[in-house]
């Protein structure tokens, strides 16, 4: 089906993304000649050209001189910037991107507890009383947000902080779908004050288990699980 004209390597891109993510081709599969790609979608060849170069950079085709463009086995081959394409193309990997959110926020609380600065501290007091006195769901998302990224910068950890810009492009991209993740924040609100205090308090032992308690209430909300 032809993509509309405005915008149009950016629509091609997401085109070509989904085929490769749903599986409508299959790893080491050639892609068809660019020239009949560009037909099918109604699309010059320099727009296809970018959205090709785009799927290039997250390692979903190979395009090698001489040879046809042929689709990688992405889940062996990409990174987590196809992390916010993957998941809203497939569903199912809902459950496993809660469960790395929780363990990540786990050990990332551990951390913080050691490393933790006054500031930290104090923004993490104040982003609790965020989500309590938030006028809605997405006042309380956003401070949601701001409190785990608070967590992971207490952390200091540079690769956790790395594998949350990814988490965060996704969220941000799919608002509507996360808010199960403060809804009825009165449950909630206890358990984001005792992971603050226990950061406060420097107690690694205690922080990992009120975040990772925090986290899977928030995981059973996203996934369906009890």
């Amino acid at each position: 089906m032809p993509v509309e004209r405005s915008n149009v390597p950016e629509q091609v891109f997401r085109q070509l993304v989904a085929a490769v993510l749903e599986g409508r081709y299959e790893a080491g599969e050639r892609l068809p000649p660019q020239r009949a790609l560009a037909q099918d979608l109604g699309v010059n060849m320099a727009s296809l050209r970018e959205g090709i170069k785009r799927l290039e950079q997250l390692r979903l085709v190979e395009v090698r001189h001489g040879d046809a463009m042929r689709v990688t086995d992405w889940k062996t081959t990409a990174g987590l910037d196809v992390l916010a394409h993957a998941v809203a193309d497939d569903p199912a990997l809902t459950g496993p991107l809660f469960e790395a959110r929780r363990l990540l926020l786990r050990e990332a609380a551990r951390l913080a507890a050691q490393r933790r600065t006054d500031g930290h501290v104090k923004a993490l007091d104040s982003l609790a009383d965020g989500v309590a006195n938030a006028p809605d769901d997405a006042a309380a998302q956003m401070a949601d947000l701001m409190f785990m990224a608070t967590i992971i910068d207490a952390s200091d950890n540079l690769i956790f902080s790395l594998i949350l810009n990814s988490i965060r492009e996704l969220y941000l991209s799919q608002l509507d779908r996360f808010a199960p993740l403060v809804a009825d924040r009165d449950e909630l609100i206890p358990l984001y004050r005792r992971a603050a205090k226990a950061i406060a308090d420097g107690s690694a032992a205690r922080a990992a288990t009120a975040i990772e308690r925090l986290a899977a209430e928030q995981e059973a909300r996203m996934v369906g699980t009890p």
